[in-house]
């Protein structure tokens, strides 16, 4: 490339830098000295309106968003930002405008909701609103919601039921099986040791196969979840998860949302949209009096997994929870604790709590929901935990 090619590409790349640099910095007066023009004007017209207006800070040094209360300026931002940005980058300026400039209440206008692009975070910011929402908005919400739910199902079901059928085909093996129940595959290849090279053959010594109960209800997972304000996401998860554990003949699957007072919605999981309008997001937590209904709901302990999905922000009895799970563990049930069920990172959870469940033989962590999937396998054949 001749020097003119290649003064020319540094040229561009140096314009490049100075227009974002322009953009993140927020106005005329910033020291760049870059000018914009064409789409740039409209992206960083977009960006002022959330994240500071026109320029110069407002007084105090602090730069404030410019959409205010105003349903059609916030109806024209919202298209604006989808023309000029990836979904991505969409979902988390929603995620700010919302939070920053709270706009919570403009959500419960159907023309709103229409122009926003779903996330798991936009469901959340929903069903805490639910008890406020008019009838006007609640079908054009559920639509929303619904389309979320898809989306994660599509993203998630395949894996979840493939994963958990291997897990609970290895845990009802059996030695003895009847013949028409030998798993042949499985049986020559636990003797080839045992192979006869005159016979061409091998003599199995110990047969593998699967028990009758193989369309039987195999077992039980209790699903127990945290609906404080701070687990929205995990809520929005753990249902979707709910409903495809509950497809799954083979397992079968309660859930139960608490904060102080405890719902069962395990009628409701043919319907992950249903169970999510059935949980009120927000008020306080009692741990201990969830996990008393859970108890009360088992009746094969040896065959249940219980998995408890909260922040450990216990409001109720500290010891008589910690007792339930002692007392569910030493009768044979598989605990898990999952801090999060998400993908927001590290969450803010008791660490004295947390710790106190790790001395009993329960860790507690936060768990992604790609990763969920095999966290339950491992639970299910009663193996150690996949924690991060």
């Amino acid at each position: 490339m001749s020097s003119t090619g290649i003064s020319a590409v540094g040229d561009a790349a140096a314009e490049t830098r100075l227009r974002r640099w322009r953009m993140v910095l927020g106005g005329d007066g910033d020291g760049t000295g870059c000018v914009l023009s064409g789409r740039d004007v409209g992206m960083d017209a977009a960006l002022s309106a959330l994240y500071g207006g026109g320029g110069a800070p407002k007084s105090g040094g602090e730069r404030s968003g410019g959409l205010g209360g105003s349903a059609p300026n916030v109806a024209r931002w919202l298209g604006d930002i989808r023309t000029y940005f990836p979904s991505s980058v969409v979902q988390v300026m929603q995620r700010d405008a919302i939070e920053r400039l709270g706009l919570s209440a403009l959500l419960l206008e159907p023309e709103m909701l229409e122009a926003v692009e779903p996330d798991v975070h936009l469901v959340g910011t929903l069903l805490s609103l639910n008890k406020v929402m008019p009838e006007t908005t609640r079908e054009t919400a559920r639509s929303v919601v619904r389309k979320v739910v898809e989306q994660l199902e599509k993203r998630l079901a395949s894996r979840t039921r493939a994963t958990l059928t291997g897990a609970l085909d290895r845990s009802a093996r059996t030695g003895r099986p009847r013949h028409a129940d030998i798993d042949w595959d499985r049986t020559i290849r636990a003797n080839l040791k045992n192979y006869l090279p005159e016979y061409k053959t091998v003599v199995p010594e110990r047969l593998v196969g699967y028990g009758r109960a193989a369309q039987a209800v195999k077992k039980e997972v209790v699903l127990c979840i945290d609906q404080s304000g701070s687990m929205a996401a995990s809520v929005v998860y753990a249902s979707v998860f709910g409903a495809v554990l509950a497809s799954m003949r083979s397992i079968a699957t309660r859930l139960v949302v608490f904060d102080t007072a405890v719902v069962d919605l395990t009628d409701q999981l043919d319907d992950p949209v249903d169970v999510l309008f059935g949980t009120q997001l927000g008020g306080g937590t009692d741990i201990n009096r969830a996990l008393a209904y859970c108890q009360s709901k088992i009746t094969r302990p040896a065959d249940t997994v219980v998995v408890l999905i909260s922040d450990l922000y216990e409001g109720g009895i500290r010891n008589e929870m910690l007792g339930r799970v002692a007392a569910m563990k030493a009768s044979g049930v598989e605990f898990v604790t999952l801090l999060a069920l998400s993908d927001e990172g590290a969450p803010a959870y008791d660490r004295e709590h947390a710790a106190a469940l790790a001395a009993l033989g329960a860790p507690a962590f936060a768990c992604t929901p790609d990763l969920f999937p095999e966290v339950m396998a491992a639970a299910l054949e009663k193996r150690p935990l996949p924690t991060p």
